[in-house]
């Protein structure tokens, strides 16, 4: 009769969920940014159970019992992305403390809570993404993902290609370092030039800050792509939505 062997041990089940913080639960509901939900918890608007919470280091595995304003917080849907041709003209913020129209004011009323994609500044125009989704916010957002921004400027005054080009090693202005940027001069019209640029950091009024540093004087700025999305033939004011299917490809390219 053959030996009896000893039932294996069952092994510990674990859980497919890991605990996360706060922030990039909240955030990953569309509920605000984690910088805007870190100050929502300090102003003690976000509570669990009941109970406000005062640091977004809280670490939970869903959103089961939390609240903002009181209100119980829904699970997480799928991102969306939408594109938006933004007009010059208008804030990116949802409001202005000096009553200027924002684009919050233009966008479409049946649209979800969506986040801008980073900024265009007032008078820049062109491709704005907004997302539902606070997490592939950050994404698109930093650095170090890597996802290129296109723009192309028209500015007062002259500038070589070789000048151009010397920007693919970065530049600093006023102490401030600007990371590899991709120009090219496009065409002249007479007194003025139109430039392309690409760049990965997207810092505050970069583009307007390195072509003003070569002696130009920009007086229309447009984005016109973020990484594969392009504004195209966009009427100024239309919004679409990425296609999920495109939303999922490009979210597997990133780092």
């Amino acid at each position: 009769m053959p030996e009896s062997r000893p039932a294996a041990a069952k092994r510990p089940v674990k859980s497919s969920r890991e605990p996360q913080r706060i922030a990039k639960l909240l955030a990953r509901a569309g509920v605000a940014s984690r910088r805007e939900i870190e100050r929502m918890i300090a102003e003690g608007r976000i509570a669990l159970n009941g109970t406000v919470l005062d640091t977004p280091a809280t670490l939970l595995v869903s959103l089961h019992g939390v609240t903002v304003d009181g209100n119980a917080v829904q699970a997480a849907a799928p991102a969306r992305l939408f594109r938006y041709h933004k007009p010059s003209g208008l804030l990116t913020t949802e409001r202005d403390p000096k009553g200027r129209p924002t684009i919050y004011d233009r966008l479409p009323g049946d649209l979800p809570r969506v986040m801008p994609v980073g900024r265009l500044d007032l008078n820049t125009e062109g491709l704005l993404l907004l997302t539902t989704d606070g997490e592939l916010k950050r994404q698109l957002e930093l650095p170090k993902t890597g996802v290129t921004r296109t723009y192309r400027a028209r500015a007062y005054g002259q500038v070589s290609q070789e000048q151009l080009e010397d920007l693919i090693e970065g530049v600093e202005i006023e102490g401030v370092r600007y990371g590899s940027i991709d120009a090219n001069l496009e065409r002249r019209t007479g007194a003025n030039v139109w430039v392309e640029m690409k760049l990965t950091e997207g810092k505050n009024r970069e583009v307007r800050r390195v072509l003003e540093h070569l002696g130009l004087k920009v007086s229309r700025l447009i984005r016109t792509a973020y990484g594969p999305f392009e504004l195209a033939d966009m009427p100024v004011g239309a919004v679409d939505e990425i296609r999920q299917h495109d939303l999922v490809t490009f979210r597997k390219t990133l780092k």
